[in-house]
């Protein structure tokens, strides 16, 4: 059985960039209904043990799985998310991440403006992430439920959601206004510095 995990922070802790009123209905609500439809999709199968990463893999790419993977991978994806996020995030990482970002981008205002393009642009709903794949920082898109977890070359290090019901109570249909404040106040560069290793 999956499990919704707590919030790394209080629902209000977040503001003035994301106010309680969001994370009552993205956590409360959508994030809750994607653990909530998982669990009754996996209910009695040879999946209702397994972890939730294997869930997510297990149904990715497999049409008869469509409705599992969108849930299963909408799970894992807001679990990452909240872990990207901070009260006191935001401002620069240091040690070998910041190496990377300047090997990859050239340095940190080129790798904001590319990390806030791919958030901006990414069409409809989705996500912007910063991965490591073969020892090289990359950003990359994806679409609804897709995640980088069904590649095992890439390691997911940050994400940002772009669905609208991220941020639309807060700054209504002004996505790069959302980003912005996401990626100057609220990136959590410690979680990616775990996850680089």
């Amino acid at each position: 059985m999956i499990q919704l995990p707590a919030l790394p922070y209080g629902e209000g802790d977040l503001a003035p960039h994301i106010y309680a009123e969001t994370l009552s209905f993205h956590y409360g609500k959508h994030h809750k209904a994607y653990v909530d439809n998982t669990n009754k999709l996996i209910e009695g199968t040879d999946l209702a043990n397994a972890s939730l990463e294997d869930i997510v893999r297990a149904a990715a790419g497999k049409p008869e799985k469509k409705g599992l993977f969108n849930n299963a991978a909408q799970v894992w994806n807001h679990n990452f998310y909240w872990q990207s996020l901070s009260p006191k995030g935001g401002g620069q990482p240091t040690g070998r991440l910041m190496d990377l970002i300047n090997a990859a981008f050239g340095d940190f205002a080129k790798f904001k403006e590319e990390l806030a393009k791919a958030s901006v642009t990414q069409f409809g709903s989705g996500w912007a992430w910063l991965v490591l794949v073969d020892g090289k920082l990359r950003i990359e898109q994806t679409s609804n439920a897709e995640t980088p977890i069904t590649d095992p070359a890439k390691k997911p290090l940050l994400t940002i959601d772009v669905w609208e019901h991220a941020y639309y109570v807060d700054f209504r249909n002004r996505r790069p206004d959302y980003v912005n404040a996401v990626i100057d106040r609220l990136l959590n560069w410690d979680f990616a510095a775990r996850n680089l290793g």
